[in-house]
């Protein structure tokens, strides 16, 4: 039996986009977000390049790290 997808692209791709759009306003490395957020590097950068559908909680200590909402990281 095929187990069922769970994976919502288009709100990976959202989410993707304004981790981005968001970091580059606030003039951050992938880098220096993730030490801002209490992240590793690579999960920023699996999350820009949408291979990472991650937590609600790190959504937040994102958006927290730059002092965005982290509803706007959603947001089409």
């Amino acid at each position: 039996m095929a187990v069922p997808q769970l994976r919502d692209i288009t709100a990976i791709a959202i989410l993707a986009a304004n981790v981005r759009k968001y970091r580059i306003a606030k003039n951050l490395s992938q880098e220096a977000l993730a030490n801002l957020a209490g992240v590793e590097y690579s999960q920023i950068s699996r999350i820009e390049r949408r291979l990472l559908n991650t937590s609600i909680s790190v959504i937040f200590a994102i958006g927290n790290a730059m002092e965005v909402a982290p509803s706007k990281l959603l947001e089409k």
